[in-house]
C-alpha cells in the first residue's frame, strides 16, 4: 500500500475549543515558563479536584530569532499509520492526531505549504535519510541514539510517569513516604519499574507482564497504585475499560533519566534553518494559545 499523503496549504482554518472551554468552565493554571503546570499541592494527601493541566516546554524569556523563512518553499512531514491519537488515518481517509494538526499550526504560523506523509513507523528515519521527506512528526522520543542520525527541535511534549488508585483512595500528592508499606504495581522490567525501586524503596513493589495485566491488577484491588506511562493511562481512565474504577494521583514525574529527554521533530543532520524555523514556530503556536487548544482537543485527561 501506497504511503498517504495529504497537502496543508498556510492559512487553512483550524477549529477552536475556547467556546467549549468557556461552556465547560474549563480553568487552565498555564504559567508563562518552561515546563508542565501543576497546581499548588497540598502538605499531606487529599482529595481534591485538580485543574486541567497543559504542558509547555517554552520559556517566554527566550524567544527564539525569526529565520529567513522565504528560504523555505515546502515542508514534507512524515508521521507514522497508526499511533492514534497522535497519529492515524482519519474517517475520511487522510492523515488525523495530534501530531498532524500540530503540522498544520506550524505550516499556517511559517506560511509555508506542506505535505503529510504516513508511512511505517521503521521506515521513517530511512525515508528522511533518502530525502523522501523533511522532518518527522511521529512522536519520536529524543535519545542519544537518534541524535547521532538526525537533529531534533525542542521538545513538543514529553511522556511522563504517574500514579494511578482506585477513585475511593486518590492522593493529591505522592512522595515514598506516603507509600510505605503500599502496593504498587508497575510493568516488570520497565523504566517505571527502576524508577520505583530506586525511589520508593518502602513500597510493597508488585511486576506485572503487560499494561493490561496491571491494570486489571488494580481494577481488582490486588494493588492499591500502579505507575506507568501517563499518556496512555490517560486514555485507559477516560475509556470503557476503566469501568471508571480509577483515577490519577499526585502529578507528573519527568526525570529524563528514567523518562527521556522528551519528544521532538526530527530533521535530516545538518538542516539548521528548518529545525530552527519549526522551532520558532513551536512557541508561537505556543505563545498564542493554539498549543492549549490543541492539547485540550486531544486529552480530555491530562496525562499532567
Amino acid at each position: 500500500m501506497q504511503p498517504q499523503i495529504v497537502p496543508f496549504i498556510a492559512g487553512t482554518a483550524f477549529p477552536s475549543v475556547r467556546a467549549i472551554q468557556a461552556v465547560a468552565g474549563i480553568l487552565l493554571a498555564v504559567a508563562l515558563s518552561a515546563g508542565p503546570v501543576q497546581a499548588q499541592l497540598p502538605a499531606k494527601p487529599a482529595v481534591e479536584a485538580a485543574p486541567q493541566a497543559v504542558p509547555g516546554f517554552w520559556d517566554p524569556r527566550r524567544r527564539p530569532d525569526r529565520p529567513d523563512l522565504s528560504r523555505l518553499t515546502v515542508i514534507r512531514f512524515l508521521t507514522e499509520t497508526d499511533y492514534p491519537p497522535f497519529n492515524f488515518t482519519g474517517p475520511d481517509g487522510n492523515p488525523a492526531g495530534f501530531n498532524v494538526d500540530l503540522a498544520r499550526l506550524l505550516c499556517e504560523e511559517i506560511k509555508v505549504t506542506c505535505t503529510v506523509q504516513m508511512r511505517r513507523f521503521e521506515t521513517l528515519l530511512d525515508a528522511i535519510a533518502s530525502n523522501r521527506g523533511d522532518a518527522i512528526i511521529a512522536s519520536l522520543a529524543v535519545t542519544p541514539q537518534l541524535r547521532a542520525r538526525v537533529d531534533f527541535t525542542d521538545p513538543y511534549y514529553r511522556a511522563p510517569a504517574r500514579f494511578v488508585s482506585r477513585r475511593d483512595a486518590v492522593m493529591a500528592e505522592v512522595r515514598p513516604e506516603y507509600l510505605e508499606g503500599k502496593k504498587v504495581g508497575a510493568v516488570a522490567g520497565s523504566s517505571h519499574e527502576a524508577y520505583l525501586k530506586a525511589m520508593f524503596t518502602d513500597a510493597e513493589l508488585h511486576p506485572y507482564p503487560s499494561d493490561d495485566a496491571l491494570r486489571l491488577a488494580l481494577r481488582r484491588g490486588e494493588v492499591d497504585f500502579i505507575f506507568g506511562d501517563a499518556i496512555s493511562l490517560a486514555f485507559w481512565i477516560n475509556g470503557t475499560d476503566s469501568a471508571e474504577c480509577c483515577a490519577f494521583s499526585g502529578g507528573p514525574f519527568v526525570e529524563s533519566r528514567y523518562f527521556g529527554e522528551g519528544i521532538g521533530i526530527a530533521v535530516r543532520k545538518g538542516n539548521d534553518l528548518l529545525r530552527q524555523s519549526l522551532n520558532w514556530a513551536l512557541f508561537r503556536v505556543w505563545e498564542k494559545g493554539r498549543y492549549t487548544d490543541l492539547w485540550l482537543r486531544y486529552f480530555s485527561v491530562s496525562p499532567f
